[in-house]
């Protein structure tokens, strides 16, 4: 019985909550609270508060046997041991397929019968995409290569502007 009108207070109160923020005009919010608002009596109405209350219990037993049982512990070890050994045989089959081929496996590159996308608007119609144009390694005369070419051309760009 007890149970019951505490259920139905919590759901009563997170109804007022949610017609505030509704007041407020904060639907969603307002909406949240709401359901969270309905879950005490539903729980109440399906019965399974009893089952919150089973559930509690035997964890707490189990956690008493933890701390007690020599037992739980081995299995804790043994469960530590097998997660142990799945991590390293993963690890070590990576290693064997970076060896085996004397470089890293090869990164996904374009599907070979699909063209690139391309950043043409849509409304601009061709017959066949572009190629696009094969890029220099060799870095320009007169630019660093520090890996910021992008920067650098920013950098210049506001250099001329004064900034």
């Amino acid at each position: 019985m007890l149970t019951a009108a505490v259920s139905f207070v919590l759901t009563a109160a997170g109804v007022a909550v949610a017609g505030l923020r509704a007041y407020r005009r904060r639907y969603l919010s307002a909406t949240r609270w709401f359901a969270v608002a309905l879950l005490p009596a539903g729980l109440y109405l399906t019965g399974l508060f009893p089952v919150a209350r089973t559930i509690g219990s035997e964890l707490a037993d189990w956690a008493t046997k933890l701390v007690f049982d020599p037992r739980v512990w081995t299995g804790i070890a043994l469960l530590a041991v097998s997660a142990a050994l799945l991590v390293t045989t993963r690890w070590a089959g990576r290693r064997r397929a970076v060896d085996a081929t004397g470089s890293a496996p090869p990164a996904a590159g374009p599907a070979p019968g699909r063209a690139a996308v391309t950043g043409a608007p849509a409304g601009r119609a061709s017959a066949a995409p572009k190629a696009a144009a094969p890029r220099s390694t060799a870095p320009k005369a007169g630019k660093r290569d520090d890996g910021l070419g992008d920067f650098a051309d920013i950098e210049e760009i506001l250099r001329r502007r004064g900034i």
